[in-house]
């Protein structure tokens, strides 16, 4: 099975990845792209690149019959999916086989029977894998699943038995919301698989989410490389992983390992995979499923192996052997990657799209990124930027390196979760390891970092120096005479909003000091700094006898700032004509890029406040978008099906009038 030539099917952080290996190997590359990716940072880094089409993933990314063509086209003879996409799609290894490519994944009948939650589960339970009690038949109804369910005893989790990724789940935790969770998961599953069957489970609360990542090669060998414990999770998707997890011990590692290796061989498994597992406080731990590709979470295992797992999956793929036997597999350290998304987590983690203006990763991590200055985040796929990934000799070690990292690294243009993140990094119940599946909703739900906390005064000030300063440098290239003027010092006005707090400051020149110029700025507070650093985009002082440093962006009227903790965007009104404030206007809005998917009243329909008028779909999500006050539906502008931009006008409300006592 050798090969020459790779293909990757799939694009940003993963696409740059497999094709950093893959050309370190010798291998020539070829990238695809979608219209949207054109400049893709992937597309540059391989030998050729072929465009598929629109921007829409299953017009270009999810059609097998362009990615067939693009490799007949340049003569590519492998195929390597990535994650995501149709990377557990067996239609699509088949089809990979059939051309004469080689498919760097798993048989597509392994695929097959591990894409199906029902179908797994019957077959780990003959392999004798531990499995959660539950109901897998093939009877639909929802008087076969009242009685499973009665059977099991509540809390039970449903759950869609085709894909993953959080959808068609739902928790029930008495008989009477059962009828309508069933409803409501078949409803997901159909939409995101084409498949409405489902599974009923015993709920496990509150547990850890362990994975054992796995390999086979075509010899009949297999072993696992150690566990990564993913229980960081919100709506079921991952935010923190690690490696090991800071639950399993030596011995239970051996079991959970060998249970998973057992559930490889029960599937004729050759590759890279991994087996997810439920893990109770008491040490018990279920067969959850398995996925059949690499994971997002790869690079906590490479680090502590210090294997490259995109390596060792070329080399199966090719007839090799695997490299190793289980007890050469050795652990060392710790590392933790984080998910850096562009998401607002105080709006309830609304994806956003823009341009990247400032991209500066920076600090001792691995940044597995796909996106670079100049390019947008699009609506048409998921919205994370990079992977922030470290490793120290313990625990600790790696949590301060990624946590620093963090703050250290600037993306200015979207909002993201960069401070959230490290605000899960500060957290003592993560630090000390505590953290379950139900740690997010927990007491973490109501951490500063989920709300719209305006700025503090000091930042405020800061900005109001940052644009000053920018401004000002501009006619005045010395910054000691900034503020001067041939009278003398005189105050300068600069008026910023953030949210819905607005400031206007008054900065005053006061003279030199030890350090650098003094200023006074006016918050209405006085506050005196005085400036040690003023450099293009990078700003230093000291106020309260506390050096603060930020790094700033302006874009026309924008203006952003990181001061080490959280990035903030504010608006420079200084020169702006006075506006009403919009917030109940009556106007919905898009707050993103994405596909109208329904419209949920009609002009002359009476509204309440809250209510939700349109549902728009973007970055794998659906957003409610809800009146902000009450009245009259005067006006529908789109329908189902439609494209749509972010702030494009979608419905108008005539507002009720407001009695006058």
């Amino acid at each position: 099975m050798a090969f020459r030539k790779l293909l990757i099917a799939n694009r940003g952080e993963i696409a740059a990845r497999i094709l950093s290996t893959a050309r370190r190997l010798g291998y020539a590359t070829v990238a695809v792209y979608s219209e949207a990716d054109r400049d893709a940072p992937h597309v540059s880094l391989a030998d050729e690149a072929v465009c598929l089409g629109a921007p829409a993933a299953r017009e270009s990314y999810l059609s097998i019959p362009k990615l067939l063509d693009a490799a007949r086209r340049t003569g590519a003879d492998a195929v390597h999916p990535g994650y995501g996409f149709l990377s557990e799609n067996a239609p699509f290894a088949r089809a990979c086989g059939d051309a004469g490519l080689v498919f760097i994944g798993p048989p597509a009948d392994a695929i097959e029977a591990m894409g199906n939650k029902a179908r797994a589960k019957a077959l780990m339970l003959a392999a004798g894998v531990p499995c959660v009690p539950g109901y897998q038949g093939d009877e639909q109804s929802d008087a076969a699943f009242a009685k499973a369910s009665a059977a099991l005893g509540f809390p039970i989790m449903v759950k869609a038995a085709a894909g993953g990724g959080g959808r068609g789940m739902r928790l029930v935790t008495k008989r009477d919301d059962l009828v309508a969770a069933l409803a409501s998961a078949r409803a997901e599953a159909e939409s995101a698989f084409g498949s409405g069957e489902l599974l009923l489970e015993k709920a496990v609360i509150a547990p850890r989410h362990v994975e054992l990542q796995i390999f086979a090669d075509a010899h009949g060998h297999a072993l696992h490389l150690g566990e990564r414990d993913c229980s960081v999770q919100r709506r079921h998707q991952k935010v923190l992983e690690e490696s090991p997890s800071p639950a399993v011990d030596d011995a239970l590692r051996a079991r959970m390992g060998e249970a998973a290796v057992q559930a490889a061989r029960a599937c004729g498994y050759v590759g890279a995979g991994t087996v997810e597992f439920l893990l109770g406080g008491d040490g018990a731990f279920y067969f959850l499923e398995m996925n059949t590709r690499l994971q997002v979470e790869h690079p906590v295992t490479e680090l502590v192996t210090g294997l490259d797992l995109v390596e060792w999956q070329l080399r199966v793929a090719r007839g090799e052997p695997l490299p190793l036997d289980q007890g050469d597999v050795v652990m060392r350290g710790h590392a933790i990657e984080a998910r850096l998304y562009a998401e607002d987590p105080a709006r309830d983690y609304l994806p956003q799209t823009g341009p990247v203006l400032r991209w500066r990763p920076r600090g001792n991590a691995r940044f597995d990124a796909g996106v670079r200055e100049g390019l947008a985040i699009s609506p048409h796929y998921d919205p994370m930027i990079a992977k922030v990934i470290a490793h120290g000799p313990t625990r600790a070690d790696a949590l301060r390196s990624l946590a620093a990292a963090l703050r250290a690294t600037t993306l200015f243009g979207v909002v993201t979760n960069k401070a959230f993140l490290a605000a899960i990094c500060d957290d003592p119940a993560f630090g000390r390891g505590e953290a379950t599946t139900a740690f997010l909703e927990g007491d973490f739900a109501t951490h500063a970092t989920r709300r719209a906390e305006p700025p503090s005064p000091t930042t405020f000030a800061l900005a109001a120096l940052a644009t000053y300063h920018h401004h000002a440098r501009a006619c005045c290239p010395d910054p000691s005479f900034i503020g001067w003027r041939s009278g003398g010092p005189v105050d300068s006005i600069v008026s910023l909003s953030s949210g819905s707090s607005s400031r206007e400051l008054a900065i005053a020149a006061t003279g030199r000091g030890a350090l650098g110029q003094r200023l006074r700025v006016t918050t209405p507070e006085p506050l005196e700094f005085e400036v040690v650093l003023d450099e293009p985009e990078r700003l230093a002082a000291v106020v309260d006898g506390v050096r603060r440093e930020v790094r700033y962006l302006l874009d026309g009227d924008t203006l952003w700032l990181d001061d080490g903790v959280a990035t903030h965007r504010f608006e420079d009104r200084t020169y702006a004509p006075a506006r009403r404030d919009a917030s109940g206007s009556g106007k919905l809005t898009a707050p993103l890029d994405g596909k109208v998917v329904a419209v949920r009243v009609g002009e002359g329909s009476r509204v309440a406040r809250g209510e939700v008028l349109v549902v728009v779909e973007a970055m794998k999500m659906e957003h409610r978008l809800e009146a902000d006050v009450a009245g009259t539906v005067s006006r529908i502008a789109v329908e189902v099906g439609q494209q749509v931009k972010i702030r494009q006008l979608l419905a108008e409300i005539a507002p009720e009038p407001t009695e006058v006592a």
